[in-house]
């Protein structure tokens, strides 16, 4: 059996239907596929635990995709971002500095959701929508395309003939690799373990980054849990200790995680399960090829530092859907494919390495190299210049 489509979506994370979504809104038609049925209940097996920020720019493509609306209410603003430097020979605070985004905008920097809120809205959306056929327990094998379209078979055995294929199947792509297109990875032998807490003193809507060694703590502001404030929190560090903490018992890690957030927020309650993530670096070498672009992590990875991750995820689909709609009749064609790559490549790559920069500068383990991350930090701050132009920068402001 063989079916047409407009655009064939590979993969149905967040960023794979975000695009159907959004394409789909613009009256584009629209095939998702992915193996895995999105879990949307966060006390459900296999749901995400993570967070996901929503930086300023974000909001305009979730509205274009008509998923604000639903989302808002859902929302924790991050009016602030804290940053705390606590290297010194005991864990505690020695520079704290704080970014406010009303120094750059009337709006917070972003609002903060649970994964798994966002994966339920999105379901909800492309249900909605007679333009998106949204497929699970399916995932691409093969793609064959020529200059006027592709064909990708599908592993029930189907084949999908579209004018452009995304790739949103993460950072082991098929589609990319099926297209040819190469990657660089960096390891850090880190893991991210993520969960929920509560706390006793409110975040005030404040996103937190300690950092010690081995990379940083950040709690990011989610609603209320049962009357208690309540935070994400990503915590980075050395595989094996991470590891170690997962198989703690919950006081044990409670107490860990509490002296490892400096109490910043008092004594943390552990509200979720917790999770471990491996911490990569990787990007494609090109975005593009004939009939197929490159989204979020089959084109980039990097560690969870500054809420870049999606949020580039989410500049890649606007970049896609303006060209889409400037040239209806060229959907897919190597003239929108090559400009696609060029508008998105070198933003990617200074931001990939800006990440990995910064990742590395919060493993740092000695005295000097941990005085060194607390002094630059102070320079940085220090020049009301400097700081906005980097604020700027982190919220992908042109």
């Amino acid at each position: 059996m063989t079916d047409t489509c407009d655009i064939l979506i590979s993969g149905g994370g967040i960023a794979g239907m975000t695009a159907a979504a959004a394409f789909g809104t613009a009256g584009f038609k629209v095939i998702c596929v992915d193996p895995t049925p999105p879990v949307t209940n966060g006390a459900a097996e296999g749901a995400d635990l993570r967070s996901t920020a929503m930086l300023q720019p974000a909001r305009a493509l979730l509205e274009r995709a008509g998923l604000w609306e639903d989302l808002a209410p859902h929302a924790a603003p991050l009016q602030i971002m804290r940053i705390i430097d606590a290297g010194g020979d005991e864990p505690e605070p020695r520079v704290t500095r704080e970014f406010d985004a009303s120094e750059i905008s009337d709006q917070p920097f972003g609002w903060n959701f649970p994964n798994w809120l966002l994966r339920r809205e999105m379901l909800d959306r492309m249900g909605a929508l007679d333009t998106v056929d949204f497929r699970t327990g399916i995932s691409t094998t093969r793609l064959f395309t020529r200059m006027g379209g592709a064909k990708v078979s599908l592993s029930d055995g189907s084949r999908i003939e579209a004018k452009l294929v995304i790739a949103a199947d993460g950072r082991g792509s098929a589609m990319r690799a099926a297209a040819g297109i190469s990657v660089r990875t960096h390891r850090y032998g880190q893991k991210a373990l993520v969960f929920a807490a509560t706390h006793l003193i409110p975040h005030e809507n404040v996103s937190t980054e300690v950092h010690r060694t081995g990379g940083p703590f950040t709690l990011v502001p989610l609603p209320d849990h049962n009357g208690k404030p309540c935070s994400a929190v990503v915590w980075m560090d050395d595989g094996r200790l991470a590891q170690e903490r997962m198989d703690m018992d919950v006081a044990t890690f409670e107490a860990e995680a509490s002296k490892r957030s400096c109490n910043h927020f008092g004594p943390l309650t552990l509200v979720s399960r917790r999770q471990a993530w491996p911490i990569i670096s990787q990007h494609a070498d090109r975005l593009s090829s004939e009939r197929v672009a490159l989204i979020a992590e089959a084109a980039h990875v990097m560690p969870p530092i500054g809420a870049q991750g999606l949020n580039m995820s989410l500049n890649d689909i606007a970049t896609l859907l303006d060209l889409a709609n400037a040239r209806p009749d060229g959907l897919g064609d190597a003239e929108m494919l090559d400009t696609y790559h060029k508008a998105r490549y070198r933003d990617i790559t200074l931001r990939v390495h800006g990440i990995d920069l910064l990742n590395r500068a919060s493993q740092a383990k000695s005295g000097i190299a941990r005085d060194a991350r607390a002094a630059g930090l102070s320079a940085l701050y220090g020049s009301a210049g400097v700081r906005k132009m980097l604020m700027q920068m982190g919220l992908g402001m042109r």
